[in-house]
């Protein structure tokens, strides 16, 4: 029990010897009330100014102690320059001998264990620029020599564009993010030439640009050697002729393989050699005329060119074609001409004339001249002549043979009314555009119609008063001229006659119309059928009965007729001519059924049979008493 007393107070000695009692550090208070950014002399200031940048910020603690700050500056967005400092002073930021790079806007942030604050924006303006030094390795150059070029912006930052100048005409850029920049120029041509430099400083979204440099005179001089150009022949040169070309140099003071000539005619290269090029070609009039010897020593180009004049031998010959417009299996011929010859060097009868392909179905008829008929299907022809071994063939001519109009169909468009106006269709299953469409009646012209394009359609408008008329009309169709246009046949149509003459009959006859009678109204008209009828009652909207009949009539029952079918009825009738006729009103009386008589009848007999019964037996009764009275009295005067 004691050694654990012991060893229990050891360890707490140890352990308060160590430190291992805490006293609880007291949490201090802050917030960031402001942040200000402010440059000092000014916003705008020029070239080498001292420029400082002032970032002060306002921050309220409970504590004594310092509070850890990190500050940072931006430029445009980016991070230029940061510091954490445990002081409340105002951070500086210095831009000794400001340059127009400095230019740009300016922001500053604090940030304190995680809050951070952000100053507004200011904006810098460094304006003045250095004036640029162009230094040149050389003042007095060779055609093709390189001269070094150094252009300096002195004291200058930032991201540069140097420019050099020939002659006022810039010749070269280059971009650096130093203040220089070097540059390898080739002079342009012999004599003197002025050459300097600017440059421009890039502060996005802006530019700043200097003045020009000092400016530098360079003298080139010519060098001896020159490329030589010779043409044999010289003059009078025709197509088919042998042309000698040569490309050779003077003043042969280098070594070969320092120099490479160039034959060049057009953008054809003809030849590549050192010293000396020569080359041979048949002169045609087609290819271009200027040839051009090229010298290259090093950076050094020189040329030589001349132009040659070269006379045809023939001009390219034309295709023509009679008659201008062909149908399918009609007679052709193609002509085939050179409008022109060199009559100094050539003949007519030097000239030949073939046709491609070989396999046309043409054949020749004399000096370019080719018969035959037409295909049935588009073909292709090229003329080729040819004379001294030169060839020339003639822009490819496309023969499109026609097609004839086949006989035309007429037909009606919609339906065909008597004494309204319709429409009548011309047209042909196939032919060539154009085709003019004749309407015909009795064989003489109506009107025409002429068609060009493929959705265009021959409409005739026509009216006609008698249905016979409608078998007079026939159409024609032509696109050929000198050819007997086909005829269609006689048009074949239903011609719809408006519908005239509406009556209405009641079956049975009006006067004798008894209730319980079978009713029926007929209705019946003039004209084309079918036809729609309606039998309407007077004051009724509604149709009673409607019906659509390919007859000229039809009817309308009415079964077992009542006092209250008693009224005034009509009907109408309609048919494509879409005019309405209506017929008479019809008066329907019903009168008493004869069952209804009879009984009628019959009551009466029998009341007056029982009256004259009663009037009989009354009489009697009457009679009877009075003799019954004179007897008694005759008893009674016996007695």
């Amino acid at each position: 029990m004691g050694l654990l007393l012991l060893l229990t107070y050891s360890l707490l000695s140890c352990y308060l010897q160590a430190g291992g009692v805490v006293t609880a550090q007291p949490q201090i208070l802050f917030t960031i009330r402001d942040i200000t950014l402010s440059i000092e002399p000014s916003n705008d200031v020029t070239r080498d100014t001292n420029v400082t940048l002032r970032c002060q910020a306002m921050v309220s603690s409970s504590g004594e102690e310092a509070l850890s700050r990190e500050y940072t500056i931006f430029k445009d967005g980016k991070t230029v320059y940061t510091k954490t400092s445990s002081s409340s002073e105002d951070l500086v930021y210095p831009l000794p001998q400001a340059r127009v790079s400095n230019s740009g806007k300016y922001k500053c942030k604090i940030n304190i264990e995680g809050k951070q604050l952000t100053s507004s924006a200011q904006k810098l303006i460094v304006t003045g620029l250095s004036r640029p030094l162009l230094h040149l390795n050389n003042g007095v150059v060779s055609e093709g020599e390189e001269l070094t070029a150094k252009c300096t912006a002195p004291g200058e930052t930032g991201s540069i564009f140097f420019y050099f100048y020939e002659d006022s005409t810039e010749i070269l850029e280059r971009q650096v993010s130093s203040n220089q920049a070097e540059a390898k120029l080739r002079l342009s041509k012999v004599g003197i030439h002025k050459i300097h430099c600017d440059y421009t400083v890039l502060v996005t979204p802006d530019s700043f640009k200097s003045e020009g440099s000092n400016t530098i005179t360079v003298s080139v001089k010519e060098l001896s050697i020159t490329p030589v150009l010779e043409i044999f022949p010289q003059y009078k040169i025709y197509e088919g002729d042998q042309l000698t070309i040569s490309c050779s140099i003077t003043n042969f003071r280098y070594k070969p393989e320092n120099i490479q000539l160039f034959l060049s005619q057009g953008t054809k290269l003809l030849s590549i050699g050192e010293s000396k090029v020569n080359h041979s070609m048949v002169a045609l009039a087609k290819d271009p005329g200027e040839f051009e010897c090229g010298l290259e020593m090093g950076t050094l180009v020189k040329a030589a060119t001349k132009t040659v004049s070269v006379t045809e031998l023939f001009s390219v010959p034309t295709l023509t074609m009679s008659p201008a417009e062909v149908f399918q299996k009609d007679d052709m011929t193609l002509t085939c001409r050179s409008e022109s010859y060199a009559s100094e060097r050539l003949s007519k009868e030097d000239l030949t004339y073939t046709l491609d392909p070989p396999e046309s179905p043409l054949t020749p008829k004399g000096t370019g001249v080719f018969s035959g008929r037409a295909l049935l299907y588009d073909f292709n022809y090229t003329c080729v002549a040819r004379a001294k071994g030169i060839v020339k063939h003639s822009k490819t001519m496309t023969v499109r043979p026609k097609v004839s109009v086949s006989i035309p169909k007429i037909l009606v468009v919609g339906r065909a009314v008597l004494h309204q106006s319709f429409k009548i269709l011309c047209q042909s299953d196939i032919g060539s555009l154009p085709i003019n469409y004749t309407l015909l009646k009795d064989y003489a012209e109506v009107s025409t119609i002429s068609i060009k394009l493929p959705f265009q359609q021959a409409l005739f408008t026509v009216t006609i008063t008698h249905p016979a008329e409608i078998s007079k009309f026939m159409c024609e169709a032509k696109n050929r001229k000198h050819k007997e246009a086909p005829l269609s046949k006689k048009l074949n149509a239903t011609v719809i006659v408006p519908l005239t003459h509406p009556t209405l009959t009641v079956i049975p006859d009006v006067a004798e119309i008894s209730e319980g009678d079978h009713l029926f109204l007929i209705c019946g008209v003039d004209g084309t059928p079918p036809v729609t009828f309606n039998w309407y009652r007077v004051g009724n909207p509604q149709s009673l009965h409607s019906t659509t009949s390919n007859m000229n009539h039809s009817n309308y029952q009415v079964p077992f007729l009542s006092k209250e079918h008693a009224d005034k009825y009509y009907c109408e009738a309609v048919n494509y001519a879409n005019n309405v006729v209506r017929s008479d009103l019809v008066i329907i009386e019903v009168r008493m059924a004869l069952w209804k008589k009879v009984l009628i009848g019959g009551f009466c007999l029998l009341a007056g049979a029982v009256l004259v019964v009663v009037l009989v037996l009354c009489f009697k009764s009457k009679r009877g008493k009075r003799e019954a009275a004179s007897e008694l009295s005759v008893r009674s005067a016996t007695l």
